[in-house]
This record gives structure tokens, C-alpha cells and sequence, in this order.
């Protein structure tokens, strides 16, 4: 009866926050949630219930899942609001039930909040779960990535078939004590990819079965490469699931000898296409469905945009706050793309999920990136700003290149009078809809 209950009010709360033009994601299941926290261990689940985590690059990597399971014929439910915590998932799975707490749809997938894993399926177990790297993140809240690999493992399931990024040495000591299925995937040495390390963000460099430390044949970005444990067996090895001939330039990349675009020509975007290749792959579906997904159709990108001012390119890069390699992507992007650039960065909320104003993760970020020829002016916008000023200076930021813009409704007005190059957004979340919104305004304005 209880849980009849909870379904219908979850349904009812929906409809009416609907109705008032609000997004509700978070607000009915918190009530739901509230009522009985067991609630979702008494749902009837189908066959597929998936779930897609990691420090970064989940939700892209259950964007593109979703719409090769889509192509394939199922019918497939997922969070792709991002409501990635237990309220946002409560009010998903309820809202896709019947009163009987019987799941309405052939898979669920959920981009999951990997300090929230456990309390979305307690004795429940997820048929599959992809992790897409564990790194420093959110360090108020997560504290250390060991934590983080505790939050994500300690309660898995045996039973559960495990999708790991096989770069990332912090994931792959899972085999050393996981009895279950383990599908790995990785990808292979770029033209982008280094010998040495060279940024803050190294997160794992000692062996965690014998503790010596790791030797690298290369790497692709802070401590996710090809690595080994000089001392004994520990090693990256060969995954089942391999990324060749990355091509960032044409957008393309080989999985297993398939020819595969990429939708973005990012790192992680390659990456994003390899897990979702490999947890595709695993569960049977069509390797021609799986392609034609990449290929045939333009898979919608759920982060970035692109804007026109006049005629220059306005790029909109969402780097997360308190992630280093997140906005290191961004930078590299930035580096990698000719002629003339002008940067905007900035924020005015550290987290959405709490108020701790802990900015210590600014000094792990490689602003010394920005020490480019290339990059004209970089703009700083936000409550924040004059942090990361300081940052920028102690990265040896020349000043001249440095614009303090304290209101945000003059930032097309400076970008049309102070800058010259394609512009570039390197700004969180919340930040992008203000920009996208002055952006849009002004693109309307001008047709």
C-alpha cells in the first residue's frame, strides 16, 4: 500500500510542478525518498537496469548509450535531465512504474551520482555498471579518489557486469579483488598522448598491489594512459574493447577495427563513444546498430555549444568546477584549435550541491596552458573572478591579457569591442545557460 502511495504522489507532485513551468526532477522524489527510503528496492525492474558513473564523462556516456539502445528498438528510460543523485533517480523510476512498483520500460539506465550508487540500489543489483574514471573531484565532498573508488565499490554486486575504463589504474585494481565480470575498454597511444607526466593531476602513480611505483609508456591526461608495475603483474594490459587511430582533427576513431565518428572532437568524447561501444557490445546488441548510431545519425551532444557572433565562432566548453582535468580538456581543446582565441572563464556557485567555497582545486588546473601566443583575451566573469585572477598571475598570465568584466550584461558588448578571435567558454554549468541566454539574445537581435 505504502509504496502505491509513494507512486502516485511522485506522479501527482510531478504533474503539478509541470504544470508551474518547473523542471521537477528533484523535488517528488525527495518527498518519495523521504516517505521510505527503501522505496526502491520494492520496484519489480526489467532486464536492463544500467547504470553509468565516474569523477567525469557519465553523462555524455549515457547520452550516447541511450540512443544506440534507442536505434536498436528498445525502449529505454534515463535521466537525461542529469539528476543524478537519489532524488533525481527516485522520481525517474517511480514516475515509469506502475502502482504495482512494476518498471514500465525494457531498460533502465541511469547516470549515476557515484557518492549516491549505494543508495539507489541496496539489495537491488544493477545488471551493469560503466565507470568512466575515478580523479580528484569535488574535493569538499569527495575527498580523495580512494574514497570515491570505496563509494562506487564497496557495495557491488557480484552478480553485476562491470564496464572499466582499463587507462586508469585507480579503476583497474578492481581485478584484484571483484569476482564478478569485468569488460574493459581503452584507448591507444595518440599524437596527443605524452611520455612524461605533465600536469598537477596525477592521482594514482603507485602500484595498489605492491605499492612501487607505476612506469607509464605514455600518457593521455594526468594519470589515465598506458601504465605497468615494474615489480610485478599489475598492468593495463590489453582491454577487450580498444580505441585506435583516435582523430580528433576529422572527428573519427577505430573501435575494434570499426570506423567510428566522433561527435565532438574531444578526448573524452572518444572515450565517452569507446564505453558506450563496449557496454552496447556486451549486452548483444547489433555491432551495425551500434555503428549506424555513430555514423549515420547526429547524435545531440549534451554538453557544448556552438554560437556565431558576427562572424566569428563562439565555442561553449562546460569545464567542471573542482575537477582539474575536466577544465584541463578544455584548455587542450582551446590550444589545439587555429587562429586567433579569446577565453572566457568564470563561475558563481563553486557547487551546486553545497555551499562550501573551496577553491583549492583552482591551483591544480594547468592555467599555465594559457600562456599562448595564439590566445588574445581572457575574460574573467563571476563571483570568483578575482580568484582566479590571482591564479592566473601566479601562472604568469601577462595583465594586459586579463579583462575583469563586472557585469555579465555587458559581455557581448566587450566581446564585440574588446576581443577579435573565436571565443571560447571555459565556464561551469550553471554559468553556460546565463552566457547561452545573452548569446541567443543577441544572435536574435542581429537577424
Amino acid at each position: 500500500m505504502l509504496r502505491a502511495i509513494q507512486i502516485i504522489t511522485n506522479r501527482f507532485l510531478t504533474f503539478v510542478l509541470k504544470v508551474l513551468g518547473k523542471n521537477g526532477t528533484q523535488f517528488p522524489g525527495s518527498i518519495s525518498y523521504n516517505m521510505n527510503q527503501k522505496i526502491l528496492e520494492k520496484i519489480k525492474y526489467p532486464k536492463y537496469v544500467i547504470g553509468v558513473t565516474g569523477s567525469s564523462g557519465k553523462g555524455t556516456t549515457t547520452n550516447f548509450i541511450y540512443h544506440i539502445l534507442k536505434e536498436a528498438g528498445l525502449d529505454v528510460v534515463y535521466n537525461s535531465s542529469g539528476s543524478n543523485g537519489i532524488r533525481g533517480v527516485t522520481t525517474l523510476i517511480l514516475n515509469n512504474c506502475t502502482i504495482f512498483g512494476k518498471f514500465k520500460h525494457d531498460v533502465l539506465l541511469l547516470e549515476l551520482d557515484e557518492k549516491h550508487l549505494h543508495l539507489a540500489f541496496g539489495k537491488n543489483k544493477m545488471t551493469h555498471l560503466v565507470v568512466t574514471n575515478i580523479t580528484r573531484d569535488q574535493p569538499a565532498r569527495n575527498g580523495s579518489p580512494d574514497l570515491i573508488y570505496k563509494a562506487i565499490f564497496e557495495n557491488l554486486s557480484q552478480d553485476t557486469t562491470v564496464i572499466l575504463n582499463a587507462d586508469d589504474p585507480g579503476l583497474m585494481k578492481l581485478k584484484l579483488n571483484f569476482k564478478g565480470k569485468i569488460v574493459t575498454y581503452g584507448i591507444n597511444k595518440t599524437k596527443d598522448s605524452y611520455q612524461r607526466e605533465i600536469n598537477f593531476s596525477v592521482d594514482e602513480a603507485y602500484c595498489p598491489k605492491c605499492h612501487k611505483k607505476l612506469i607509464y609508456n605514455y600518457y593521455h591526461y594526468g594519470h589515465i594512459g598506458s601504465y605497468y608495475c615494474p615489480n610485478c603483474d599489475f598492468k593495463r594490459g590489453t582491454p577487450n574493447y580498444v580505441g585506435n587511430k583516435v582523430d580528433l582533427k576529422n572527428r573519427t576513431m577505430l573501435i575494434n577495427n570499426n570506423v567510428v565518428k566522433l561527435n565532438k572532437n574531444f578526448l573524452f568524447t572518444a572515450y565517452a563513444s569507446l564505453a558506450a561501444y563496449a557496454l552496447c557490445d556486451t549486452i548483444k546488441i547489433p555491432t551495425n546498430k551500434i555503428l549506424n548510431t555513430f555514423n549515420k545519425e547526429k547524435i545531440p551532444t549534451k554538453r557544448g555549444h556552438d554560437l556565431k557572433l558576427g562572424n566569428r565562432v563562439i565555442t561553449m566548453l562546460e569545464s567542471k568546477n573542482e575537477n582539474a582535468l575536466s577544465y584541463y580538456q578544455s584548455l587542450k581543446y582551446v590550444l589545439n584549435e587555429e587562429g586567433k582565441k579569446d577565453v572566457i572563464i568564470g563561475f558563481d556557485n563553486v557547487s551546486r550541491r553545497y555551499k562550501y567555497n573551496d577553491l583549492s582545486w583552482l591551483w591544480d588546473v594547468d592555467f599555465e596552458l594559457l600562456n599562448d601566443k595564439d590566445i588574445e583575451k581572457i575574460i574573467l566573469i563571476g563571483r570568483f573572478k578575482w580568484d582566479v585572477r590571482v591564479r592566473l598571475e601566479y601562472a604568469k598570465i601577462a595583465k594586459e591579457k586579463i579583462y575583469m568584466l563586472d557585469n555579465l550584461n555587458d559581455i557581448v558588448h566587450v566581446l564585440k569591442t574588446e576581443t577579435t578571435g573565436n571565443i571560447y567558454t571555459m565556464v561551469c554549468f550553471d554559468m553556460t545557460e546565463i552566457l547561452l541566454k545573452k548569446f541567443k539574445e543577441d544572435e536574435n537581435g542581429n537577424h
